[in-house]
């Protein structure tokens, strides 16, 4: 299917038009009035009045007709090139003996012609083959690409056109030694056909009813009989000069033998062709592989040739009969059982001499290259409609037409839209598939078969209905000979144009693109049936037509240039709009007339079963145009229906038959043709030719009076010769007569030069009576004689136009205006002496002014005609005249009495007439009203008026007459108005301005604006903003010179308000400041204590936890931090918002609040000691029993206890320790230390509440607090967390310093020493358990304290282990039966202080040495606690193998991304966002926290400890770090330690590594 064959998109619709029954009774008349518009469409429709419906007079049961056949898809022009090419092709291998069958290609039908079409424009068949670019081709005729359609097109392309390409252009005749193939010369030459009725011509003998159709389908498989029967069929060979067809389906069949012919030659071996899967077919290339290959498929048949076609001559003995016989190409003779002979020339050839070779004789009919390309290069025949054999009625027809639509819509026929068959209509006409055929009853000769109209003639009686529409001028046998038409002066009833055609149509019967012959006009009635939808063009674009449907098909108008003549060919409407022509559309229904202007082309279908009536008419208008398409024709060398020439003479010999208009247009034209004639008669005078003699042409045959060179029917003269009598020319062609001496050349003339000018003179006197009555109306128009008409006369003039039908010309128009005026005058002054009559009681607005009332006299005396009614106007004028001189008098003495004034406008008024005077004193009165209006409003005793006031007066006095005094006010109260709107401006951009003005800036502009006696509502807001400003600088001084700092809260408020005043205020950008400050040391000290996502505040860490005895009270606040249903920072101190403000009152909460805590901490750790421990076997929930903060009872393996409130919780649910952990590890420290010395500390998220800073980074806090104007609750509270803090610490460092810790200190001190003195192997070997050389397992560590690991040989180094394995923790935990103690014996007297000590210091939130060199003395005093150790490497394995997943996890996504060519995203990013959702890796969430803080604090003091236990850095004692290994060695167990999820609705805080 073409492309855009499915979305037709239809034209815009032509003019329409519905005449009233005056309109509608002079046809030609008002075809002339819509001329103007409707031409520009070309067509339009005409619906006649409602009632006027003509009786349908066909008699129905004798009416029998032939119709036309008309198969769809060669009507349209592209479509037919197409069809036609497919012919060419067709007919190539028909000769050679092989019927083409179209491939499918992706399911649709393969568009040789486009494929030809494209290579060529690809630069030919090699090229495109040697660039490889038949995916090109593929892609340029809309194939899917991806398909290896390339290849395909290729193969086909190869086996089907490509040799018949090679035909055409002539390639397998190089070498050819013969002559020349030439074209005779008359083929060269078109001559156009002669039809004798348009479209029709007869059957191709070539062509075959649907023959395009069936190459389109498959064909029915052959039978025995078929075979029998069909000499085709019985004879198929693959020889000949081509590619051959194959599978046709033949399978082989027996024959019985049969005896060879002694004398004749052995027949070559037959093929039996094998059925091929499909059905497509298949056409051999020509190249000899493909013989050879085909060759071994031959299976021998003893049965002789039915035909020979090669005759062997080895047999002849005649010589010169051999000689005659030889090659046409070699020429030579030998080898002559190779040789061929055609069977079209009788010329030989060899089989190994042509192009393609043969590789065997062929049999059967076979022709040279030289006849194949003769027979293709054949001139197509010019293309026509075939009539069909079945003769048709009315009612046979209608049955035959409703019966096709139904069926081929499936739907009634009364159903279908019309939209749907355009559509379809035009999807047909442009598919080389669909072979849609239709009928069409075309071009019926009315006088035969009888019009659809009443005609009145003797053959029967009429009604007088039917008489009144027989002699109606919209009857079409009427409207071609009414008296203003031009057709009405030709005597021959010339079929079609003077008497109507009948047309009987189906649905898609169609008539193609034409214009109507001599460009004149055409009219078309529908009587009855379904529509018949037109296209129409206009005259304008009538040539652009032309050349875009020779542009788009040049291959048609090569070979019929008079195509547009013949209407046989349509282009779809779209096409020819997107060249840019015109084109409207209409849908011409039962009752309406479609009319076709000059050299309109339009074209169209019928919708169904209908049946219309055409005729041709022309006009007066249309005589230019028909002298036009004379010289077209000429050009063209086209016949002529009538001579134009002839018709001219013949209205200008009886010129008083013609229509006054009518008479008017032939002199014109006259008058053209006689100067033409002159200057051609002249011509041939120069050129010698005297010899004349006068010619009746119109008694001669048309065909007798053609110029022989442009075809135009000769009447006023032609040139002919005495030696020549067969022909003659026009005088414009005397020089394509003959070759002959001018003397043999003589004059044929029909009138003489003198006889000329003569018929002109009789157009003329025609038109006498015109011109007499012109004068007359040009005399009493102008006044010549100088003696007006009266109406009466003129009236007359204009009643004899009437009668005497004359033209409307422009001098009737000018009588007709002339009329219309002076009747418009009369009544006129009548009106305006009835209303002066009337006095006060008529019409208001209907008053005339004094210079119209001027201008109306000088109307009156200046028209043509007399009027009585002059003098009543003279009168009235003379009447304003006196009363203007009055008012005037009563003017100059101003101020005159306002009882003159008022008595002088009621006289005014009751003239009828506007005099100036009287204005004046109007506008008196009304200045004097307003100016006592602005005194009032502006006097200074009266209230002050808001600007919509003072606008109001302005606008009042801008309507009041312009005086000296009232300009005087209006000025002062405009400048007074503009300068309370600037005042008012300036207080709008101070209030609404983002750059606030100071005070001093705003009481100035206050204090100016109150000179304004105006009220102005901005300067008022300014006001009250001034006043607010005033009141927030004095709260402003008072807070800043208080007895203490001023509180945060305070400022806050003042900035808040200060804020919103529109008063540019200095103190508050100090207090912003100040503010500003505050919060962004609150922010960095948040930074400093609290977690990521902590649920407390900075004011609750930094304050005692004052009922932390209370373990369901602390827990479930904890609780409803972690739900945001907790907001009171000061409820555990006791304090209110206003005691706060006061420093002794957070001191003193702040001492009471440390003691409550300790009491409670103490009281917490009794209860919950007396909790049964999770780990053993006999745990029951209970009401004592300790709850995780999950909500769950923590039981078996996996729970830990706080070492600060005893409780019990989750290892899951909680952050823990790391065993091996040390933010510093010295590189000589051993990698496996003392049991003591790992980090096994664990305090709950309800104890350790913050991030425990070191008390450097405290005191730098401090030291910034010192600096700030403001007072916070967090800073006091700061002041008393550090106070404690250093109190402990000093308390602590005393008792570190006593003897008998010393001593012991010195012990561990020793026994570090020793474990660093051990050397540490170079290149350890790196399996996780230790082998059978263990030094511990062999003794070697005998002098060492038992509980100690030393690293042997034989161990790995946690450094040499891969992240992710998880040797180090397999190696601890297979020595976890070796580990004893306690390694030191504390005596109670030291151990008490000490824990109580480590009591204090766990309640601290800061992070001091002392606290972790305490914890180690009490670690070293006791035995090791294996279970603890034992849950902390079972979790830490969990979280490694978790980090593992979450890994693989992420590096997969990853990869999916990379593949999915997505934008891969930072994979530190992909990582960092599940640690922050999971929170896995807590030193990762405490580096970056870390970070945060140094930007923030400025790298003041030590870094933060990254483990939950406080004081894992150096103590001032000198004891060394917990751990040796390097930070290096630590990062696998940093970055891959998950964070557990809790099943609590939010994450409790996580404990710090």
């Amino acid at each position: 299917m073409e492309p855009g064959s499915d979305d037709f998109l239809p034209p815009p619709e032509c003019p329409v038009f519905e005449p009233s029954w005056a309109e509608f009774r002079d046809p030609l008349g008002y075809i002339a009035k819509i001329r103007p518009i409707a031409e520009k469409s070309g067509i339009c429709k005409i619906r006649p009045p409602a009632d006027w419906q003509p009786p349908f007079a066909v008699e129905v049961d004798n009416f029998r007709f032939t119709p036309r056949i008309q198969r769809l898809n060669e009507l349209e022009a592209q479509t037919r090139v197409k069809l036609n090419y497919l012919d060419q092709i067709a007919k190539f291998w028909e000769i050679q003996g092989s019927s083409l069958k179209i491939p499918n290609v992706e399911r649709r039908i393969l568009d040789l012609y486009s494929l030809s079409k494209i290579v060529v424009e690809e630069g030919g068949y090699e090229a495109i083959c040697k660039d490889r670019r038949w995916a090109r081709v593929a892609q340029r005729l809309n194939y899917p690409p991806g398909k290896n359609i390339g290849s395909l097109l290729r193969s086909h392309y190869e086996r089907i056109v490509y040799p018949y390409e090679m035909y055409q252009s002539g390639a397998n005749l190089v070498q050819c030694n013969t002559r020349p193939f030439d074209n005779e010369e008359k083929d060269k030459e078109y001559k156009p056909h002669s039809i004798p009725l348009r479209q029709s011509v007869q059957p191709s003998k070539f062509n075959s009813y649907g023959r395009r159709a069936k190459r389109l389908q498959p064909d029915p498989e052959p039978t025995e009989e078929d075979i029998e029967k069909n000499p085709e069929l019985k004879k198929l060979q693959i020889y000949g000069a081509g590619p051959k067809m194959m599978g046709l389906g033949l399978m082989a069949k027996d024959k019985t033998l049969r005896k060879k012919d002694k004398e004749g030659p052995e027949c070559p071996p037959t093929i039996v062709v094998k059925e091929e899967s499909g059905g497509d077919v298949k056409v051999e290339s020509p190249s000899p592989k493909t013989f050879l290959e085909s060759k071994e498929e031959l299976s021998h048949s003893p049965e002789p040739c039915t035909k020979m076609t090669m005759r062997l001559r080895r047999n002849h003995s005649n010589a010169q009969f051999i000689e005659s016989y030889v090659c046409r190409m070699c020429s030579r003779g030998d080898e002559d059982d190779k040789l061929l002979l055609c069977d079209g020339c009788d010329d030989n050839y060899h089989i190994f001499c042509l192009l393609p070779p043969l590789p065997e004789i062929p049999k059967g009919v076979w022709r040279c290259p030289k006849c194949v390309m003769a027979e293709c290069k054949r001139p197509p025949e010019a293309f026509g409609f075939e009539q069909a054999t079945r003769e048709y009625t009315l009612q046979s027809f209608g049955e035959m037409a409703d019966s096709f639509k139904a069926d081929y819509f499936n739907m009634p026929v009364h159903m279908v839209p019309t939209e749907l068959v355009e559509k379809e209509f035009w999807r047909l006409v442009n598919s080389i598939e669909e072979d849609v055929t239709v009928e069409y009853g075309a071009d019926i000769h009315s006088k035969e078969f009888g019009s659809g109209f009443p005609v009145s003639d003797s053959k029967r009686h009429l009604t007088p209905e039917e008489e009144e529409y027989a002699t109606s001028g919209w009857n079409l046998n009427v409207m071609p000979v009414l008296e203003q038409s031009v057709l009405c002066h030709i005597n021959a009833d010339i079929s079609g144009m003077k008497v109507p055609w009948l047309y009987v149509g189906m649905v898609f019967s169609a008539f193609c693109w034409h214009i109507e012959d001599h460009w004149s006009y055409s009219i078309n009635y529908l009587h009855w049936g379904e529509p018949k939808t037109w296209y129409g063009v206009p005259s304008l674009a009538a040539e652009h037509l032309e050349e875009v449907m020779k542009k788009l098909t040049p291959e048609l108008f090569d070979s019929q240039p008079d195509l547009l003549h013949q209407l046989v060919t349509l282009m779809n409407p779209n096409t020819l709009m997107s060249h840019g022509v015109p084109v409207v559309r209409t849908n011409q229904c039962a009752g309406e007339f479609v009319i076709t202007f000059p050299r309109a082309y339009h074209s169209g279908f019928n919708q169904g079963y209908n049946f219309a009536e055409a005729v041709n008419f022309c006009t007066a208008d249309w005589l230019p145009a028909g002298r036009q398409c004379i010289e077209h024709y000429r050009r063209l060398r086209r016949y002529c229906v009538f001579s134009h020439e002839e018709l001219i003479c013949k209205m200008a010999a009886c010129p008083e038959k013609l229509d006054l208009n009518l008479a008017a247009a032939v002199h014109k034209e006259m008058f053209i043709m006689v100067q033409e004639e002159r200057r051609l008669r002249k011509a041939l005078l120069e050129k010698g030719i005297t010899e004349a003699e006068r010619e009746a042409f119109e008694l001669l045959p048309d065909d007798e009076r053609q110029c022989i060179k442009c075809k135009t029917t000769c009447f006023l003269s032609a040139l002919a010769c005495y030696d020549c009598p067969d022909g003659l020319v026009c005088l414009s062609h005397i020089n394509d007569l003959c070759k002959c001496s001018s003397s043999r050349q003589y004059l044929r003339y029909r009138y003489t030069l003198d006889e000329l000018p003569a018929m002109l003179h009789k157009l003329k006197v025609r038109a006498e009576s015109f011109d007499t009555w012109a004068n007359k109306v040009r005399v009493a128009l102008e006044v010549e004689d100088g003696r007006k008409r009266s109406l009466e006369e003129l009236r007359a003039l204009e009643s004899e136009a009437r009668e005497r039908r004359f033209p409307n010309s422009e001098l009737l128009q000018r009588l007709k205006n002339c009329l219309s005026e002076a009747e418009a005058c009369v009544s006129r002054a009548l009106g305006l002496v009835s209303g002066q009559e009337a006095g006060p009681y008529r019409v208001a607005g209907l008053q005339m002014t004094l210079a119209e009332l001027r201008a109306f006299l000088d109307q009156m005396n200046n028209l043509p005609c007399a009027m009585h009614q002059i003098g009543d106007v003279k009168g009235i004028l003379e009447q304003v005249e006196a009363y203007q001189v009055e008012a005037r008098e009563a003017l100059a003495s101003l101020p005159s009495s306002p009882g003159l004034l008022q008595s002088l406008l009621e006289r005014g008024r009751q003239l009828g007439v506007e005099v100036p005077e009287a204005q004046q004193l109007q506008r008196q009165v009304e200045q004097a009203r307003w100016l006592d209006e602005m005194k009032r409003t502006l006097a200074p005793s009266a209230r002050r008026g808001t600007l919509a006031v003072m606008r109001g007066l302005l606008v009042a006095g801008a309507s009041v007459a312009p005086s000296p005094a009232v300009d005087k006010a209006r000025a002062e109260l405009q400048e007074l108005l503009t300068i309370a709107e600037r005042w008012e401006e300036k207080a709008h951009l101070c209030l609404e301005a983002r750059q606030k003005h100071p005070p001093a800036t705003l009481e100035a502009i206050i204090h100016e604006a109150e000179n304004i006696p105006v009220h102005l509502p901005n300067i008022q807001a300014l006001k009250e903003a001034l006043a607010k400003a005033r009141a927030w600088i004095a709260d402003v001084d008072e807070i800043q010179n208080g007895d203490h700092y001023p509180c945060l809260d305070d400022l806050e408020g003042l900035v808040a308000v200060g804020r919103d005043l529109p008063v540019g205020l200095e103190e508050l950008r100090q207090l912003e400041l100040q503010v500003l400050t505050a919060h962004s040391w609150r922010e960095k000290a948040s930074k400093t204590f609290l977690k990521k996502n902590s649920c407390y505040t900075l004011l609750e860490v930094l304050c005692p936890c004052a009922d932390a005895g209370s373990d369901s009270t602390k827990r479930s606040r904890w609780m409803e931090k972690e739900l945001g249903l907790y907001k009171s920072d000061t409820e555990l101190l006791g304090l209110s918002a206003q005691d706060l403000r006061d420093p002794g009152s957070v001191i003193v909460a702040f001492k009471e609040g440390e003691q409550k805590e300790k009491e409670g901490i103490l009281q917490l750790r009794r209860t919950n000691s007396a909790k049964p421990s999770p780990l053993a076997s006999s745990t029951t929930a209970s009401s004592a029993t300790s709850i995780c903060v999950c909500g769950q009872v923590p039981a078996g393996v996996g729970a830990l206890q706080c070492d600060l409130c005893q409780d019990w919780f989750h290892g899951r649910c909680v952050s823990v320790p790391r065993l091996l952990s040390s933010p510093r590890p010295s590189p000589t420290s051993s990698p496996l230390l003392a049991w003591w010395e790992w980090d096994t500390k664990f305090l709950c998220p309800l104890c350790m509440r913050s991030r425990r800073p070191r008390l450097e980074t405290i005191l730098a806090l401090l030291v910034a607090l010192q600096r700030l104007p403001v007072r916070l609750p967090e800073g006091e509270a700061l002041q008393c967390l550090t106070e404690r803090a250093i109190s402990w610490q000093g308390r602590a460092r005393q008792a570190l310093a006593s003897e008998d810790v010393t001593a012991v200190l010195g012990r561990l001190a020793e026994l570090r020493q020793r474990l660093q003195a051990e050397p540490r192997p170079e290149e350890p070997p790196t399996y996780p358990s230790a082998p059978a050389s263990d030094p511990v397992r062999e003794g070697s560590g005998k002098d060492m304290p038992k509980g100690l690991l030393e690293n042997g040989d034989s161990m790995t180094s946690p450094e040499k282990v891969a992240p992710g394995e998880g040797s180090d923790l397999e190696l601890l935990s297979s020595l976890l039966p070796q580990l004893t103690g306690p390694v030191l014996e504390l005596p109670e007297a030291t151990r008490a202080p000490l824990e109580e000590l480590m009591l204090e210091g766990d309640l601290l939130e800061v992070t001091l040495d002392e606290n972790h060199s305490i914890w180690q003395l009490l670690q070293a005093g006791q035995p090791p606690n294996l279970e603890r150790i034992r849950t902390l490497l079972e979790l830490e394995k969990a979280e490694r193998h978790g980090s593992r997943a979450r890994g693989r996890a992420l590096e997969r996504r990853r990869r999916r991304k990379v593949d999915r060519g997505g934008e891969g995203d930072d994979p530190a990013r992909e990582e960092l966002e599940p640690k922050r959702v999971r929170s896995s890796g807590p030193e990762a969430e405490e580096a970056q926290e870390e970070e945060e803080l140094e930007e923030e604090t400025g790298g003041e003091g030590p870094p933060l400890p990254t483990t939950d236990s406080p004081g894992t850095q150096e103590n001032q004692n000198g004891l060394e770090p917990a751990l040796g290994a390097s930070s290096g060695s630590l990062a696998p167990f940093s970055t891959l330690t998950p964070r557990l999820h809790v099943p609590c609705p939010q994450q409790p805080p996580q404990q710090q590594l």
